[in-house]
């Protein structure tokens, strides 16, 4: 099996480098790429061709959802999944309207973001 190719997207440095640290433990996992911004996680899609965007929702430039919801549109689009501090109805009903293929909030990310990344290639493409 090939690696799941992923791209990471948050403002926050400190939060990105945990990030990568963490799912380094995972062999089957190759971060692509990090941008700190929702216009520049479009150009790194398009460029970098990630399996999975992890998709941080408040951002500048562009946010999370606005971000999403571009990519989401593109041919061959790659699996996007939220990943914010801000875990309530509203924000996940802001991620499905995007088409988002998942929600973890950061403060369940040790625990739930492998096993979703699991499912989600388990499933594989949806487009």
């Amino acid at each position: 099996m090939s690696n799941i190719r992923i791209l990471l997207v948050d403002d926050n440095q400190d939060f990105l480098d945990a990030a990568v640290d963490f799912l380094a433990i995972d062999p089957e996992i190759e971060i692509v790429g990090c941008a700190h911004s929702g216009r520049r996680a479009l150009e790194q899609v398009n460029q970098l061709h990630p399996d999975i965007v992890l998709m941080d929702l408040a951002m500048p430039e562009m946010d999370g959802v606005e971000a999403t919801r571009s990519i989401k549109a593109l041919p061959h689009a790659p699996r996007v999944v939220i990943l914010t501090l801000y875990d309530d109805s509203e924000y996940r009903a802001l991620a499905r309207n995007a088409h988002a293929d998942g929600f973890v909030a950061k403060s369940e990310f040790g625990a739930q973001l492998l096993p979703l990344i699991s499912t989600l290639c388990a499933n594989g493409p949806d487009n």
